[in-house]
């Protein structure tokens, strides 16, 4: 049986007249691999940033190994924390970073870093500051595998990175995770690129957890039903129909839930078609609301400083923010 490492009980974030986070209540289990997913502004970064103590709740109750983590250096000891906007102080180079990493993290493995250098094509002895986008990207990447903590949050760090690039980050953290497994969070927008790495999934939506089930589960927990309108509307009336679309006298819905093999027989007979709903598309079709966007950074965790590692720097060690 699996442990907590994260336990959360109704915990609330509200910046002025701005709910970043309501009532959230969750758990995380040692060794899984977590996706925390949900629109632009649904209040992942806050809630990740709060869990590492970079961040402070309005209410509710945080426990990580079982303890208060703010000022915790028992708790912050074995997190590490990757955010797209990593900072590093000006005069900083990866071999700087690495070895600031080295002295932080217990389970650092300097070979593993140096082999994933090698691997990302990263420049060891160049400036941070004067890295591309997917060089600086790399950097995080390499800090959080090679760290080997027993915590380790990815706030998509990875999105400065090619396709090559990723899926290299993808096989490489998959590759470590089953030699040395820890519980690993994965926020992404790319859902459809990681949803095969997923173990657990926690939707968050508008503050609020949506979704928090194991990926199984979800990938089919909808179905896609297309066909003539009036046959796929007489066929779904009555079922939750999470996303209406159809051009002419043809439809698709998506309807919520699982089909019994006698409904898939009746859909046969009436000739419509039933496809699988991917897991990007069923987290869209939870979450579509035209106030948000999937593409920017989260306004919410950006209002509140977050989303820069403004709040960051109390915690931060040399090139490892926690």
């Amino acid at each position: 049986m699996n442990t907590a490492v994260v336990d959360v009980e109704h915990l609330s974030r509200h910046y002025r007249s701005v709910t970043a986070l309501e009532d959230i209540t969750l758990s995380l289990q040692e060794d899984k691999i977590y996706g925390l997913l949900g629109r632009n502004g649904a209040g992942k970064t806050t809630l990740m940033s709060i869990l590492t103590a970079q961040g402070f709740a309005s209410s509710g109750e945080v426990r990580v190994f079982g303890e208060h983590p703010y000022e915790n250096e028992r708790v912050l000891s074995r997190i590490c924390f990757i955010r797209e906007s990593q900072k590093y102080p000006d005069d900083f180079k990866p071999v700087h970073a690495f070895k600031a990493a080295a002295l932080f993290y217990k389970n650092w493995d300097q070979g593993l870093a140096e082999q994933l250098a090698e691997e990302f094509q990263l420049p060891m002895k160049r400036r941070i500051k004067k890295l591309s986008r997917g060089q600086l990207s790399a950097v995080g990447v390499i800090i959080g595998l090679a760290s080997r903590a027993e915590l380790t949050f990815f706030d998509e760090p990875y999105l400065g990175l090619d396709a090559v690039a990723r899926q290299l980050f993808y096989d490489r953290l998959l590759a470590d995770y089953a030699e040395f497994p820890r519980t690993i969070v994965l926020s992404s927008h790319l859902i459809d690129e990681v949803a095969n790495l997923l173990e657990h999934v926690i939707i968050i939506d508008k503050g609020r957890i949506i979704i928090d089930d194991d990926a199984e589960n979800i990938r089919g927990s909808a179905v896609n039903v297309a066909g003539t309108a009036a046959r796929v509307e007489a066929f779904t009336a009555g079922r939750p129909v999470l996303h209406r679309e159809g051009v002419g006298a043809l439809v698709s819905h998506t309807v919520e839930g699982t089909l019994s093999a006698a409904e898939r027989r009746e859909a046969q007979e009436l000739g419509l078609e039933l496809g699988p709903v991917s897991l990007q598309q069923y987290v869209i079709r939870k979450t579509l609301d035209a106030g948000s966007s999937w593409g920017a950074e989260p306004a919410a965790d950006d209002a509140a400083g977050l989303g820069n590692g403004a709040s960051a720097s109390k915690h931060a060690r040399t090139g490892a923010t926690r």
